[in-house]
Formats: structure tokens, sequence, C-alpha cells
């Protein structure tokens, strides 16, 4: 039986691609032939940018994104209250830490990816009629849909089903799953529009902090511009939607531009929404994406949030299908998803309410304490920073120790040298699956640990630590910098054994005397979450390995 994801938008796209890279067949169902042809999404950070790269196209997404070059607050009559840059071109995940893009043109990307896949089919034109959970869930899952073609209707039986499908999701509504309020919602107007022309105005985003009328601005691309203004009470779109009101509006940013260079692609109101469902799973049936929460703008985060579900899930899922985890691992889905999206959602609602809400005297009070707050040092960095929070303590997420890296984080990604000795972005090296980073040698617990998981293990070298057999002497090598800077965050640890989507699941202390292996303590302490990744696995022949040595 296939499994099935309806909807092939950004998320249901790169959980099949997930799915085929792990040697999961999937079959995709989308109403729409195409991508829909007008911006939505257009910017995600530089850890979805990370999922990208899991999926294969985070070279040809870099051509067609834009580096973000920072943000810039503003009051009503567009004084600037603070400015934060970014100076950095890469962030810790070895992408910009803000990418601006065209949606339209990722997800041709993305299909374009799909195809080279042959464990992916992708049928447009599909309209889902159904999903029928099993009575005690389980499976298998019976889909109905009608092909628009022909107008037949047809009916197959999926070994699971990811829903995809968006806002108004079928998949939640068959599971009897709920959305569950986090905010008031609110009416925006977004406008998108091309100009051959550079605009004249700072090059970042520029977030309008008025309570009478909250806007934001930024350059998506090349030639395209997007403006959002949030309405106020009781005003209708068709109000400002002619193209003199539109003009207007956005005049503050055109100034010396002609009106016709600028070219209006789109005019939408959108309703903001702060939701999140309160089931993301029956059986065999997931939510992900806008089908399991929604969020509002202000941190950019809505369209990366369903493909860290894509990429939470994916792994798991296929794990399980192929007989190598136990089933009680998918219950780990939902219980790390929800808090995160939920986590977010309240981040974004709080970011919005401190730039835009308030009445007069809110605005008096930002407007004075704004600019002082800019000047501080490490201002900046810190509002700039990744918003994504950690997951917390869990059964794939362990408890921290001092001075390792915290479980539920995110593994930075430096560039490594090969084999080769060229520079390679640290996930090309790792492969798939489990991973394992050591710094000393390995106790035979933990060796066989590693390839019980399958893991790819990294030996990495620090010139400032005495080498084994070296008798403690100093090695002087140079370590090139990626590997000291991985080195740098693994602390006292001397192992940390990474899931496939890069998140810390334990670490091993390091040995105390040169000479000596770790990991017991690791191999010891984990018999909990061995049960859910290898509850019927089978142990592999030989754990592949790459040394990287100082160069």
């Amino acid at each position: 039986m296939p499994l099935v994801v309806i909807g092939a938008g950004p998320t249901g796209l790169t959980v099949a691609t997930l799915l085929a890279r792990h040697g999961v067949p999937a079959l995709v169902l989308e109403r729409h032939r195409a991508p829909y042809p007008l911006p939505r999404a257009v910017h995600l950070d530089d850890e979805v940018h990370r999922i990208l790269q899991a999926t294969g196209i985070h070279e040809t997404f870099s051509a067609i994104a834009r580096p973000a070059r920072g943000m810039r607050l503003l009051d009503g009559s567009h004084r600037v209250l603070a400015e934060f840059r970014r100076d950095n071109p890469c962030g810790r995940y070895g992408f910009p830490e803000a990418n601006m893009f065209d949606q339209p043109e990722l997800e041709h990307l993305m299909r374009d990816n799909v195809r080279k896949h042959p464990l992916i089919m992708l049928r447009g034109g599909i309209e889902v009629t159904a999903v029928a959970p099993p009575p005690h869930g389980g499976v298998p899952v019976r889909v109905s849909f009608r092909d628009e073609d022909t107008g037949a209707s047809h009916a197959i039986l999926a070994d699971a089903v990811l829903g995809c499908d968006g806002a108004g999701s079928l998949v939640r509504a068959s599971i009897g799953s709920r959305m569950q309020d986090l905010a008031n919602p609110q009416q925006w107007l977004v406008v998108d529009v091309r100009c051959r022309l550079p605009l004249p105005a700072w090059d970042g985003v520029h977030q309008i902090c008025d309570p009478r009328r909250a806007a934001t601005y930024m350059r998506v691309g090349e030639d395209r511009y997007r403006w959002e203004f949030r309405l106020r009470a009781g005003e209708r779109p068709e109000e400002l939607t002619d193209r003199g009101r539109l003009l207007a509006l956005i005049a503050p940013w055109t100034q010396g531009i002609p009106d016709d260079e600028l070219h209006v692609l789109r005019t939408a109101t959108y309703t903001f929404r702060a939701q999140v469902a309160d089931r993301w799973r029956n059986g065999r049936i997931f939510l992900l994406g806008d089908a399991a929460h929604l969020t509002p703008p202000f941190i950019g985060q809505g369209m990366g949030a369903g493909m860290r579900d894509a990429h939470n899930l994916a792994w798991k899922l296929a794990r399980v299908l192929t007989g190598r985890a136990s089933g009680a691992l998918l219950d780990t889905y939902q219980a790390e998803r929800h808090r995160h999206a939920r986590q977010l959602i309240r981040t974004a609602v709080a970011v919005g309410a401190l730039m835009t809400g308030g009445g007069t005297g809110t605005a008096l009070t930002r407007n004075a304490v704004l600019p002082v707050l800019s000047r501080l040092p490490g201002t900046s960095s810190l509002v700039l920073s990744a918003v994504s929070p950690p997951l917390r303590p869990g059964p794939l997420a362990g408890s921290r120790r001092p001075g390792h890296p915290r479980p539920g984080t995110l593994c930075p990604q430096p560039l490594l040298p090969d084999a080769a000795g060229g520079p390679r972005l640290l996930d090309d090296l790792l492969g798939e699956g489990f991973a394992l980073l050591a710094t000393a040698p390995l106790s035979p617990a933990l060796h066989a640990l590693a390839r019980t998981l399958d893991a790819r293990v990294i030996h990495l070298h620090d010139s400032r630590r005495p080498r084994p057999g070296t008798g403690g002497a100093e090695h002087r090598t140079e370590t090139d910098p990626g590997t000291r800077d991985l080195v740098r965050w693994m602390g006292t640890a001397g192992a940390v054994l990474l899931r496939p989507d890069r998140v810390v699941l334990a670490t091993a202390a390091r040995p105390r005397r040169p000479g000596t292996t770790c990991g017991d303590d690791l191999a010891a302490t984990s018999a909990a979450w061995a049960s859910l990744l290898c509850g019927s696995g089978r142990a592999a022949e030989d754990t592949p390995t790459v040394v990287t040595e100082p160069r």
C-alpha cells in the first residue's frame, strides 16, 4: 500500500522528498496542476534553508533567494526608531539567517526536484473527497478522491496519510481535530508590486510601529516588493485597493518612481490567525503545516513551521514503515512539534503586539524606548537571531549535562574538509540517518549502539588537545576553522549523537585520562529511547566512518 501525501505545497513536497530520500515511496495528491502563481510566503531562515539542503535543492534555492539585510523599526511618520543590521552573511546553520524569495519560484524548484525521484508520484487535478481512518486506528487508511479530468471517483488504501492540505484541512476534519485560538485574528491587506527600477528605500525589512496603521515593507527579489497594511476596525478592503489609494499607501517608499513603473501583481486581504490544532494524529493519519497550525507573519515562520513538521516526522515514519523502529516512535511527533509550534506562535503574537499594539500612550513609550534599546551592545544579534525554540526534554531529547550541547537543539553546520580535502557542509558528510560526532575514541558499547542505529561516525581532531598516541604532547598542526568551531560547540562532551533531523539526541562525557574511551555513560542511558528507535530494528553489519584530519 502507498503512503499518501495530500497537498503539494512546500510542506507536502518537502515531506514527500524526505521520505523518498529515506527509501519510502509516496503518492502526492493535489487539486492544482501547477503552483499557485502569486507570492504568499516570502521569508525563511537558515534553519529552514538547511531543510532545503536535506531535500537537495539548497543550491538552486540560493540562486533565487535574496539575503535580508536587517530590520528597521519606524514610527507613523516613517522616522527611524531603531535599526538592526545583519553583518554576517552566513548563520550558524550554514546559510544566511534571513532569505527573501518568491514562493512560486520555490515551488517550481520543489516540483522539478520531486520529478527526479522514482519513489514519488505527483498527481495534479485530484480532489480528495474523504479520508476514512479504520475504526480503531492503524492501517489501512481509505482515501477517496475524484479525478477532475475524467470526473471519475476512486479510492485507495494507504499505509499512512499526511494531511498537508492547508488551513481548511479535510484531513483535520476527518480525525475530529479542532483549531484552538491563541490570539484574536487581525485583517491585513497584502500588496505585491513589481518595479524594474530599484526603490529609493533602505534595503531591509521596514516595520511601521504605528497603532493607527501598522505596516510592513520588504524587498522580496530584484524587482519585487511587498507591503502589508493592517486594516482598521470597520475598514473595508475595497476602500484601499483602488490604484490611487494603493499608490498613496506605498508612496513613502516610492519617491521619484513614475507611477507607470509600479505594476501591482496582487492585492489580497488576509486574516492573520494564531491557532494550533488540538490533535495532530489519529493512528497513521497526521497533520502538517497549516493543517496543524497558523501563525501571524511578524517573525516570518509560517511556511517554515510546516517544513519543520516535515523534517521531524519524515525520518520517524520512514524508520517505522521500513521495520527499523517501534510504532511508538510516532507518538513523539505531536509531543515535540505541538509544543514547539505553540511557542513559536506565541512569540509571533508577542512580537506583533510589541511592535504594533497599544494606543497612543503605548506608541509614545515605544518611540522613546526603542532608540535607546537599539544602541545597547549586542542588541542587533539578539533581535535578529533565530527564534526557533529548542525541543523540550522528552523521549528523544534528554536532559542537559553541564558543559555539553543541549539535547533538543540543532547542531551547527560548519564547512568541514571531505576525504579529498575540499570544503563540504557538515550535513553532506553525515548522510540521511543518525550521526555520531566524536573527539575521543569510542567505547565498545558506543560502537555497538552506533551500529544498531546505522549511525555515521565523524571523528573530529582539534589541535589544541592531545591526540591519541602522542603521550599527552600538544599536536601543533592547525585545525581547519569548521572542525575547530564544532569542537568548541561540543564543549566537554566527548561524543554527541545526532538524530536524522540534526537535533541533538544525547551526549557522552569526554574521558578524563588520555588513551581511554568515551561513551559507556551514553550507552548505559540509551535504553529508553533505544526501545523507540530500534524496537523492531536490526544492527548494521558495519558503521560507515568519516574522519576529518587537521590540515
